[in-house]
C-alpha cells in the first residue's frame, strides 16, 4: 500500500511540476545563479547512490516499499540531470536559453508522472496477488526437480504476502509410488525450496501422479 501511496502522490507531485514550469514561460526575469549548479550536482551523486542500494536491497528481499521509494531516488537523479542542464543552457547564453530552465522544469515533471504511474501500476499488481516474475518461478521450479524422486511440476503458484511469497506446488510422481514416499518427497521439496529461495515463506504441495513413465520405472 505504501508503494501505490508513494506512486500517487509522484503523479500528482509531477502534473504539478510541469504546470507551474509553463506558467511563467515566457516572463523575462534575471538568469539563475551560477552557483545553482553546485547543489544539483551533489544531490546527482547523493540519489544515485541511495537508489542503487535501494534497489538491490528492495530486489533481493522483494519489498515493493524499498523498490518504490529507489525509483522515488531514481526520479531525483532524472530531475537533477534534467536541471544541470537546462540551467547550463541558460548560464551559456541567457539570451537564447532563457526559458530553458521552465522547459527543464516541465521535463522534470513528466518523469515524475511516468514513474508515479509505475510505481503505481507494479504495487496494484501486488496488492491483487499478482504472479512474481518468471525469475522466481523458474528458480522454485528447479530447485523441486533437483529432490530425488521427483518426476515434474505439474502447476506452480505464487502469491505476496509482505515481503515473502506463498507457494502452490502441484508436484508428480511415480503414480506406482507408495503414499508414504510421496509425501516425504513432497516434504523434502518444501524444506528445500524454503531452505534455498530465502523470499519464500512456505509451500504447499500437492502430489500428483506423473502421466509419463517416470525415471524408477524405465529402469524396471
Amino acid at each position: 500500500m505504501t508503494g501505490f501511496l508513494v506512486g500517487i502522490i509522484l503523479f500528482v507531485g509531477g502534473i504539478g511540476i510541469s504546470y507551474r514550469s509553463l506558467q511563467n514561460v515566457g516572463v523575462v526575469h534575471a538568469p539563475p545563479a551560477a552557483y545553482g549548479l553546485i547543489p544539483l550536482l551533489v544531490s546527482l551523486i547523493a540519489k544515485a547512490v541511495l537508489s542503487a542500494v535501494k534497489f538491490r536491497v528492495g530486489r533481493r528481499i522483494h519489498s515493493a516499499a524499498i523498490t518504490a521509494d529507489a525509483w522515488n531516488d531514481f526520479v531525483d537523479i532524472l530531475s537533477a540531470t534534467a536541471a544541470m542542464t537546462a540551467l547550463g543552457l541558460t548560464l551559456w547564453d541567457p539570451n537564447r536559453f532563457l526559458a530553458a530552465d521552465h522547459y527543464g522544469g516541465f521535463a522534470v515533471g513528466l518523469m515524475v508522472i511516468f514513474i508515479g504511474i509505475r510505481i503505481a501500476r507494479d504495487t496494484s499488481a501486488r496488492l491483487t496477488d499478482a504472479m512474481p516474475d518468471h525469475n522466481l518461478l523458474d528458480q522454485i521450479r528447479q530447485v523441486a526437480l533437483n529432490v530425488p524422486g521427483t518426476a515434474g511440476v505439474e502447476k506452480l503458484f505464487a502469491r505476496n504476502t509482505g515481503l515473502q511469497y506463498h507457494v502452490d506446488l502441484h508436484l508428480e510422481v511415480d503414480p506406482e509410488m507408495k503414499v508414504r514416499q510421496a509425501h516425504d518427497i513432497a516434504n523434502k521439496v518444501r524444506f528445500a525450496i524454503r531452505r534455498q529461495l530465502s523470499s519464500v515463506a512456505d509451500v504447499l504441495v500437492h502430489v500428483e501422479p506423473a502421466p509419463g513413465p517416470t525415471a524408477s520405472q524405465t529402469k524396471q
